[in-house]
This record gives structure tokens, sequence and C-alpha cells, in this order.
């Protein structure tokens, strides 16, 4: 993920140089009848106060760097690396970063008869209303964020409007039973972001909780639990899928062997890797490399 970092890196620093407010500016990447994708990017920061807008479609964004304070009718979540942002038609919300500059999204907005059709055909207990903020960075996403990251950068071979009933159907799925995510005080809320950034600055980098806890300034267990509720994974797993989706786009982009690819992801036994691969995307390092190509 480092590629869509950088992007972001060079937008914020170009925002510094000119002395400009934070802005957003999208880039479409597809649209057909009842859905459009964008690249979003964000440069807003600490210095820029969020305003009020609402949702006109249903609303699927997927976080692909940075982090941002998303507040909506369906409650208030922390938007980190992975993870997806959820609104529905003639919702209010706001999006801050207060804690920290930028970010990164792609964002899929569907027309909601296209919409209610998709989540129709699922039939059951799915609702068309999206019920909560935020879905957090879970297993049953890892392939459809992939993908998207792949695509947006150019190394992968996608189709938009696939993927985005893809997402869609998942995200319906996933949203079913979720807790409304956990309102934290201002300072706990930005000592996980600071840790959040600095993982997905370098997911390679030997975390441990204890050190961790102590670059927070609060004690392990505190530490362990604020993190989960906040960011909806515990710190090894946000870890972990730090790590594989880094491996899933160097696997789609590179022609390094898989053994490089894993060892510069952090992981330092081939067959835990490979282990870890298959159960989060449901393939294996080899197998993924030759679909995604």
């Amino acid at each position: 993920m480092a590629e869509i970092a950088l992007a972001l890196e060079q937008a914020l620093e170009r925002r510094r140089m000119q002395g400009e407010a934070g802005r957003t500016t999208l880039r479409l990447l597809a649209c057909g009848a009842g859905w459009r994708v964008a690249d979003v990017v964000c440069t807003s920061g600490p210095q820029d106060h969020p305003f009020e807008e609402r949702h006109e479609c249903y609303t699927i964004a997927i976080v692909l760097a940075g982090s941002f304070q998303y507040r909506s009718e369906t409650g208030d979540a922390l938007m980190t690396t992975g993870s997806l942002m959820l609104g529905s038609p003639g919702q209010c919300f706001e999006c801050g970063h207060e804690h920290a500059e930028g970010d990164r999204c792609v964002s899929f907005w569907y027309e909601p008869d296209y919409f209610e059709r998709l989540v129709s055909d699922l039939g059951g207990r799915h609702r068309t209303h999206l019920g909560t903020p935020r879905i957090p960075p879970l297993r049953v996403l890892a392939p459809v964020v992939a993908q998207a990251a792949a695509s947006v950068i150019g190394t992968g071979d996608v189709s938009w409007n696939e993927l985005g009933v893809k997402l869609a159907v998942r995200a319906v799925t996933a949203a079913v039973g979720l807790p409304t995510p956990y309102r934290a005080p201002a300072d706990a809320e930005a000592r996980v972001t600071r840790v959040v950034r600095r993982i997905d600055r370098c997911p390679d980098a030997p975390f441990t909780l204890d050190r961790m806890s102590r670059d927070a300034g609060v004690s392990p267990y505190h530490f362990l639990r604020t993190f989960q509720r906040l960011t909806g994974v515990t710190p090894h797993q946000y870890i972990l899928r730090a790590r594989l989706r880094e491996a899933a786009l160097g696997l789609a982009s590179r022609e390094d062997t898989i053994l490089d690819i894993a060892l510069q992801c952090g992981f330092g036994d081939v067959s835990n890797f490979n282990r870890a691969f298959r159960a989060e995307f449901g393939l294996s390092p080899r197998a993924y490399r030759l679909r995604a190509r």
C-alpha cells in the first residue's frame, strides 16, 4: 500500500508548500447505470474545520490510506485503512481530521433503486438502511479491499462494476449485528490514531503490545481495550491485515519472489505467511498472483 500512501503524501506536501486549506479531490474511475466509483483524496488536517454534508446516494467508501473521524446519524467512528465508511441517502455527516492529516478512499455511490435491488436479491434479514457508520477491516472484506487497491494504482485488472456489486453484498452482509462503534475521549482517539498511522507507514516493523502501549502512553491492558473498541479489531489483527494487504499488492504488481515479498512485509517464516495469506484471501500466494495477473 506504500504507493497509495505516497500519492497522499505528495498531495499533502503540495498543500503545505502552497499554504492552502485542506480540500477533497475526486478522480472518476468508472460509472454505469445506477453506480459510479471515484478515487478520493482529502488533504484536510487538524487546522481545517469539518463541515456538515449529506449523502445523496448509498455510499460505501474503502479507506486505502490515512484515517479520519466520521460522524453520522448512525454514530461516530474512527476510520482506518481497510475499513468501510457507510452512508444512506439523506443522512447528514461530517468527516474530520483532528488527529492527523489526510486520507485516500475508493468511494462507490449507488442510486437507491440499484442498491435496493442488490439487497433484495440477498433476501432474509438484510436491510437497505445501513444502520452502522463503519465496518472494521474484517477478513471478509480483505479480497475486495486488495482488488480496489491494486486497480486504483493501475496494477489490477478488475471490472469496477463487478467489484461494486461484490462490495455492496459483503458490506450489507457484514453490517448485520455489528455493535455501535465506541465513542472514545479525544485523547484516547488521538493516541490510537498515532499508533495506527505508524503501523500503516511501516507495517513490517517489529510492533509489540508493550511497544505500542508505551507509544500511546497507557498500560497494555488499557491500550488493547481502547484500540479494539475504536478500530473494531485487535492490534495484532490490524498489523496482520496491513502486512497481508501490502503482500497482496506486491504479488499483483512486482516480480519479487514470494519469499522476498513475505520478508519485505514483516513475515519471518514463509510457511506462516502462506497460511495467513490463504486464510485471509482464500488462495495461496502463488494462486493469488496468477489470478491477479
